[in-house]
């Protein structure tokens, strides 16, 4: 099996973790509020579960591009919303079963579109320019944690995940994953990803899964697609370049339709514990 069968195949586990992940997580928002949230259970699991979906985007961000990678990561709501149908009871409407082939077929042709494409270095000052951004998040969360609307911190996550997953792609350039734990592009994955993952759980908290969903989804395919074309070095491969914009855009409008189904909103009926 070649690099990058495995690496496509570690990226569609990513994905089902992520997806699984964001139910334990839209549930356990219900049952607490605030940073107490952090000490549920369900989001202690779901940080375990989010973990090992990381540590499998690494291995497939080593092989592709990250278009590739965050299209198909992307297609966790595929997973959140099968999952609220047969764990949580929701409706499935007949355009979320469409979207789910739309996003599914999408998925396949962007993959294909995209090929083994090991990471390359990073152009210089790309390091710096990443830690700053890191550090003007986390600032930016900070002062949007008590108010923020859902919107904005929905899209602090986006760009939180979209950062950490450009500094993964330029990070496992310099070579193994210890080589990637000692270089300071380690310290972006860590800020962001801990500013992501807290943003996105206090935008589920006030705001609604769909539209929280749907916007992290959103920028996390673009923001890092576009960074890695115009920066990293990522290409299409040669006269692929309608498929992967056509496959792009398709799977985009995919989860869109499906961030915004029913069965994304079934975790808000959960009721509080007392």
């Amino acid at each position: 099996m070649s690099s990058a069968v495995l690496a496509v195949l570690a990226a569609v586990v990513a994905s089902i973790g992520y997806g699984v992940s964001t139910i334990m997580q839209a549930v356990a928002t219900r049952r607490a509020a605030g940073l107490a949230v952090v000490t549920q259970p369900l989001v202690i699991g779901a940080f375990v579960v989010d973990g090992l979906a990381w540590l499998l985007s690494l291995v497939a961000l080593d092989r592709l591009p990250l278009f590739v990678v965050q299209a198909i990561i992307a297609s966790s709501l595929v997973v959140v919303v099968v999952l609220a149908r047969l764990v949580l009871g929701a409706r499935m409407r007949s355009i979320d079963r469409v979207a789910v082939v739309v996003v599914v077929s999408a998925l396949v042709a962007v993959s294909l579109s995209g090929g083994d494409q090991p990471a390359v270095a990073p152009p210089d000052g790309f390091a710096t320019t990443m830690l700053v951004s890191a550090g003007v998040l986390a600032a930016v969360f900070v002062l949007a944690y008590r108010r923020g609307r859902p919107l904005l911190l929905a899209t602090i996550a986006g760009l939180g995940y979209s950062a950490a997953a450009v500094a993964a792609r330029a990070a496992h350039a310099s070579g193994g994953l210890l080589d990637t734990v000692l270089q300071p592009l380690a310290i972006v994955i860590v800020v962001s990803g801990v500013v992501a993952a807290l943003a996105y759980l206090r935008a589920l908290e006030r705001g609604s899964v769909g539209a929280v969903a749907a916007t992290v989804s959103v920028l996390e395919v673009v923001v890092p697609g576009v960074v890695g074309t115009v920066v990293l070095g990522d290409v299409v491969r040669h006269g692929w370049d309608p498929v992967a914009v056509v496959g792009t855009a398709a799977a985009l409008a995919g989860c869109i339709a499906l961030a915004m189904s029913p069965a994304n909103t079934a975790a808000e009926a959960v009721s509080p514990v007392a």
